[in-house]
């Protein structure tokens, strides 16, 4: 099977959309992600996918933290300047217990690093949930290359 029919297949499956943020040496840095999911209650912890070639993992890897923001459906403009592939002027920051997070996000979830897996082209960053914020706003979405609204 090609690469094309394996990215469209997976590109059926409808996800929420996160960024990932961690700070280093006073500066904040982040990453979009799509490859997000709950592992264990008890004790509390997530998993991201993260490529092993992304700037973003060295820097987790450094910090032993990060946090875990999932987009309200009014924030593909934060999706797609934490992608690069646009710049946006209004990236607002707070802190969740001692983490770096964005405004605009329906759940914040700040971590450490419990555990990393290399698995192919990337990494698992299993991560021990310090602290959860939610809020009551629609998710958005990704589904077949694009971003939707729920319905």
């Amino acid at each position: 099977m090609d690469d094309r029919l394996f990215k469209t297949a997976m590109s059926k499956f409808a996800t929420g959309v996160t960024v990932l943020l961690t700070e280093v040496e006073g500066n904040y840095h982040g990453m979009t992600a799509n490859a997000f999911m709950s592992v264990s209650l008890t004790p509390k912890l997530i998993a991201v996918s993260i490529a092993n070639h992304a700037k973003f993992k060295p820097m987790v890897e450094e910090t032993g933290t990060f946090s875990v923001n999932i987009l309200s459906e009014d924030r593909a403009d934060l999706s797609m300047h934490f992608a690069g592939q646009k710049e946006s002027e209004n990236v607002s920051f707070s802190f969740l217990n001692g983490l770096p997070v964005v405004e605009g996000a329906i759940a914040t979830i700040a971590c450490d690093v419990h555990d990393v897996s290399v698995q192919g082209d990337h990494s698992i960053f299993i991560g021990k949930v310090r602290d959860v914020v939610v809020t009551n706003e629609s998710p958005l979405v990704y589904y077949e290359g694009g971003y939707k609204r729920m319905v």
